[in-house]
């Protein structure tokens, strides 16, 4: 069984910023290899700098070479973060390409891959509503879903 590496929403925004902006795998395992922050100048934005990314996974446990190498799950998400995320992951903008509700974002066109993936990426206080699933043709490739706020459960 696969153990996929836990790490904040912040630490995954980065990363992928990160990617977007061009570093591959191994470009990033060498610069947390060598704890140099400053490699990824070329990726820092108004909202996203670098300065603290490495320390801040190491201080808070996070493994990121893993979840640079093998993947990861996000322990919490927010709907900004989300936001963020899905920007720099599939380059899709809120109120271009999906509608933000109440907790809620609406009508993201993403392919079965992507689909697949953000199941296993958001945290579990979110949940991927899939019109496919329950019956429907799961092979189409090219798909609209809606990604909600999950309620909470009472636990007992």
């Amino acid at each position: 069984m696969t153990i996929t590496a836990a790490i904040s929403q912040s630490t995954a925004i980065l990363l992928e910023r990160a990617r977007q902006a061009g570093f591959t795998t191994e470009e990033l395992l060498d610069i947390v290899a060598a704890n140099d922050e400053s490699r990824l100048e070329r990726a820092a934005t108004e909202h996203f700098t670098y300065e603290d990314w490495i320390s801040y996974a190491k201080e808070h446990g996070e493994p990121l070479e893993q979840a640079i190498r093998e993947g990861y799950r996000l322990t919490f998400n927010t709907v900004n973060g989300l936001k963020w995320w899905l920007r720099y992951k599939y380059d899709i903008v809120a109120e271009e390409d999906y509608e933000v509700g109440d907790g809620r974002f609406n009508g993201l066109k993403l392919n079965a891959a992507q689909i697949a993936e953000l199941k296993q990426v958001i945290a579990r206080n979110w949940v991927v509503i899939d019109e496919v699933e329950g019956g429907h043709d799961s092979s189409v490739q090219d798909r609209v879903i809606d990604v909600a706020v999950r309620a909470k459960l009472n636990e007992s």
